[in-house]
């Protein structure tokens, strides 16, 4: 009888080890490695879908860095949610849109991305110098830098999508 509750304990105090040491790892991947997602809405339309599951390389952002038309992970401390957009200016960068084209340091800039019909308003603005100004592909429905301003470095938290869901499109990389 002894024996059994010793080995009853034991098995235990193995499962909550188990436990403990998956929730450090997933600690540590989600912090380190990669960032789960989950596309909400329809901002970054045609590229990505509402609903689509995926994840973000936390790694390739500290190795690559930031750069134009990436897709990144903003997080907007004020709401405490996380967006997915894509960068379209740098820091310093002037960008403008004059009769729906993009034009980044006075230099045209085609965007192969965007759905045929997008239609973009008007605007320019100058960014600072840790400031990226991130756009949703799908403009019109886009809560994103036009609302926001530029985003610093501390905000974009990952880059690159990698989806997981739905199933058919399982490791496609989405640029």
């Amino acid at each position: 009888m002894k024996n059994n509750k010793f080995n009853i304990k034991k098995e235990i105090i193995s499962y909550i080890k188990t436990i403990a040491i998956s929730l450090f790892i997933v600690y540590l991947l989600n912090t380190f490695v990669f960032k789960p997602v989950k596309v909400q809405g329809d901002s970054m339309y045609p590229t990505l879908f509402d609903g689509e599951y995926g994840f973000s390389s936390i790694y390739n952002l500290r190795k690559k860095g930031i750069e134009r038309f990436d897709i990144v992970i903003i997080y907007i401390p004020e709401t405490n949610d996380y967006l997915v957009k894509r960068v379209i200016g740098l820091p310093t960068d002037n960008v403008s849109y004059i009769n729906n084209k993009l034009y980044i340091n006075g230099d045209i800039v085609e965007e192969t991305f965007l759905n045929k019909n997008a239609v973009t308003n008007d605007f320019e603005v100058t960014l600072n110098n840790d400031e990226y100004y991130c756009l949703g592909d799908n403009r019109s429905k886009s809560k994103d830098s036009r609302f926001y301003g530029g985003f610093s470095s501390k905000q974009i938290k990952s880059k690159d999508f990698y989806l997981i869901y739905p199933l058919n499109k399982v490791g496609k990389k989405v640029n």
